[in-house]
């Protein structure tokens, strides 16, 4: 079994951080203070730390890396989901009116990893890449 991720972000603000993992991506709310908020994100632990210095409008710096022809912002970061699963957020993350970076296709189709993919980012400009496999043993395959 795969044991859980933790991974902590900055946000511009807490309230709206929760916001948008909440209600847009269904996220389940731990513990939390003014400064910072738990998150489960499918069964891992994300945390939303407040960064001052992102200002009220911020967001996080980004670059741009071409992978399969497509500018993937990095830093980034998401979840390996069932394809059901992916589908099911991708159409509700285009029925809430989620502005993609990368909107939801096939990377790398007929190839080794083929995967479906989508990114978009949370209101601090962090970015979130969610992705899926026919066959999860693709995952890490090179040819």
């Amino acid at each position: 079994m795969i044991k859980p991720f933790h991974l902590a972000i900055p946000v511009r603000n807490i309230d709206e951080a929760k916001a948008f993992y909440i209600n847009i991506l269904g996220c389940s709310p731990g513990r939390s203070s003014s400064s910072w908020v738990d998150l489960d994100l499918y069964g891992h632990q994300l945390v939303c730390h407040l960064d001052e210095s992102l200002g009220p409008t911020g967001q996080v710096h980004l670059i741009n890396n071409d992978v399969d022809s497509q500018g993937v912002p990095i830093p980034h970061f998401g979840v390996v989901l069932a394809m059901d699963d992916w589908q099911k957020l991708a159409d509700k993350l285009v029925a809430t009116g989620v502005e993609f970076m990368i909107e939801p296709y096939i990377r790398f189709k007929g190839l080794a990893g083929e995967q479906a993919t989508l990114f978009f980012l949370d209101p601090s400009g962090n970015a979130l890449e969610f992705k899926a496999f026919k066959d999860l043993n693709q995952l890490f395959a090179t040819d």
